[in-house]
């Protein structure tokens, strides 16, 4: 399994339309495509009002995310209406093999 990590920044005031706009878009498309395994997606407080927000996304192999990304998979796919939200974008993204992980059922 591969794991796939996006991240930008953007002002906490567009937080939460920013969430809803990632579910709809990135999430939306990602988790309609074979290969396709689930996703993550983090966030943390920066000094200044910044929010700084994580997307990883699981994929059962390179070609998989070659279907989402197109050919070069170390760029990042943007959506229209990301510079709503006024996001500081990677536009590179990192890949993984993903070697372990665990959530023990019943446990936070």
């Amino acid at each position: 399994m591969i794991s796939r990590e996006w991240k930008c920044t953007l002002p906490r005031r567009h937080r939460d339309g920013f969430m809803e706009h990632l579910y709809a878009t990135g999430v939306a498309e990602t988790s309609a495509l074979p290969g396709y395994r689930g996703y993550q997606i983090l966030e943390r407080e920066l000094p200044g009002d910044v929010a700084e927000v994580t997307l990883v996304t699981y994929w059962g192999s390179l070609e998989d995310i070659k279907a989402f990304a197109g050919e070069d998979i170390g760029v990042a796919v943007l959506y229209p209406g990301d510079e709503v939200y006024e996001l500081v974008p990677e536009t590179v993204v990192r890949h993984y093999g993903v070697v372990g992980a665990a959530w023990p059922t019943g446990k936070e």
